[in-house]
């Protein structure tokens, strides 16, 4: 990180803003825009946070779903807890098989909604982290799909790319309703979106 990059970071508004009211990262107000704009988090919801460090989204989450909700979190690596009892965070990849079971097992119900803020080791080769991100987010799509309850919805982080439409595809066959999102805190010259599927459809048998 150069001296340059770290001296905008901190004059940037959302990480200033951060510090300020404490959240573990500026992209806890990339959910907070968008679950206050399309009302997917209500309170005493069940909300799983894939790919949860350093932990912006967990408080974001729990924010959102008050005392009588449920958060977990997963990651690869240790997350500092939070002081909440009803926000738990688990370490585990999430493109391990059996992890639905898992986190079900957790669950004090079927999730409502499942977050994926997870993004890939970059390697500064577009091609490689883009397809990297994409399978990233198929993975939390196929666990969203076992985890969530009917009408659940589903918040990922992709980047732009070649590989784009067609992850958009499938989540539109998962899900009633997609959006492709830039929230306001997202910073302007960055290649992230964020895809927002509601209503999961129900499974054909």
């Amino acid at each position: 990180m150069t001296k340059a990059w770290l001296q905008k970071r901190k004059r940037d508004y959302y990480y200033r803003k951060a510090k300020e009211e404490k959240y573990r990262s500026r992209a806890a107000y990339k959910l907070l825009q968008t679950a206050r704009k399309y009302r997917f988090i209500h309170k005493g919801d069940v909300v799983v946070d894939l790919g949860c460090a350093p932990g912006g989204w967990l408080q974001a989450a729990r924010k959102l779903v008050g005392a009588k909700g449920f958060v977990l979190g997963v990651d690869l690596k240790p997350v500092e807890p939070l002081p909440e009892e009803n926000v738990q965070i688990i370490v585990a990849d999430i493109t391990e098989e059996g992890l639905a079971e898992k986190i079900i097992s957790m669950l004090p119900r079927q999730a409502d909604v499942v977050l994926c803020d997870a993004s890939p080791n970059i390697s500064g080769v577009w091609e490689v982290d883009h397809a990297r991100q994409i399978d990233l987010a198929n993975h939390a799509l196929l666990l969203a799909e076992k985890i969530l309850k009917p009408d659940g919805s589903f918040f990922v982080k992709v980047f732009q790319g070649d590989m784009l439409d067609d992850f958009i595809r499938n989540v539109k066959n998962s899900f009633s309703k997609v959006k492709l999102i830039k929230p306001k805190a997202s910073r302007a010259e960055s290649s992230e979106m964020f895809i927002l599927g509601i209503g999961l459809k129900l499974r054909k048998m």
